[in-house]
């Protein structure tokens, strides 16, 4: 048997090791043109008082395949004590293009006009467009929300089609067969809102697809963007799940070490690379003096290689 402490020292030693690793994660990924963000709650126990803090992991993904991209997937978790926008902010500084979130409002000081720095488009959730009209289904009759889950439905029943095929094929199949539909919904959308009390929940739901209409229609003219942000939320899941067996983590440094070991496990199961193996592999291979300027190599999506 080995003590809670001798484990939770060695998992920091690790964790200490391979963050040189994990900042190669995070450099390759900013150097994407399209990424998926979100964030989860990380309870850090806050020394001297006896209790815990609200700490977050935020989530930085990658994943091209859907659109054939040649970018391997992966994930990289960040520790911040907060849930501003200006923690976002920072994680992407250096990373420029689309990104793609659900409807938080942190996430826009990204494209304030007043920002200095890379230019980045927010591309948003249809899923959680979708969920508010389900719960209020969920309620009774509501024929009106059922039928704007219908018509969210025709969309992913095309997307359904266009998972695999290259970004021009996805563009032009969106223009001939999405848009019309967006068209039409946009319509819809009006018509209903003038009519619907804005406190009700049909109101409230309306009101959240037409804040971020822009964004969620922006998939129209990129190929590369998805319908919603389940990507990313998957990935964060498993975190979510380690929060409730773990309860807290120790400290900030103990959450940080938990963001940069969960990077790694995470992006091994994207690339479906056994995760112990790599990581056994890979501490072996720093331990070995493994050179700083080839650190590309000890990447998850590049094992097993010869380091």
């Amino acid at each position: 048997d080995l003590d809670r402490s001798t484990l939770a020292d060695w998992v920091g030693r690790a964790a200490f090791e391979l963050r040189p690793v994990f900042n190669a994660l995070m450099t390759d990924l900013k150097g994407s043109s399209k990424l998926f963000m979100d964030e989860t709650r990380a309870p850090v126990l806050d020394p001297g008082s006896r209790k815990t803090k609200t700490g977050y992991f935020w989530a930085m993904a990658r994943d091209d395949r859907p659109w054939n991209g040649t970018a391997p997937p992966g994930v990289a978790f960040t520790y911040a004590p907060g849930r501003g926008g200006q923690h976002a902010e920072q994680i992407l500084q250096g990373f420029s293009g689309v990104l793609q979130v659900d409807g938080y409002t942190g996430y826009n000081r990204l494209i304030a006009p007043d920002r200095i720095g890379a230019d980045i488009r927010l591309a948003y959730c249809w899923a959680h467009a979708r969920r508010k009209l389900v719960e209020i289904t969920r309620n009774g009759p509501a024929p009106i929300a059922e039928e704007g889950v219908k018509r969210i439905g025709a969309l992913y029943q095309i997307e359904a089609d266009l998972c695999g095929c290259d970004v021009q094929t996805r563009l032009a199949q969106r223009q001939a067969r999405s848009k019309p539909l967006i068209a039409d919904m946009e319509t819809w959308l009006a018509h209903h809102r003038a009519r619907a009390a804005v406190k009700s929940p049909l109101g409230e739901a309306l009101k959240y697809i037409a804040k971020y209409w822009q964004g969620l229609c922006l998939f129209l003219d990129d190929g590369r963007i998805e319908l919603d942000n389940n990507t990313v939320e998957r990935t964060i899941r498993p975190i979510a799940l380690s929060r409730k067996n773990a309860l807290f983590a120790g400290h900030d440094t103990g959450a940080e070490n938990w963001a940069t070991i969960a990077s790694l496990i995470e992006t091994c199961k994207l690339n479906a690379i056994e995760p112990q193996n790599y990581i056994a592999s890979t501490l072996t291979a720093i331990v070995n003096g493994h050179k700083q300027r080839n650190i590309q190599q000890l990447l998850p999506w590049n094992y097993p290689a010869k380091v």
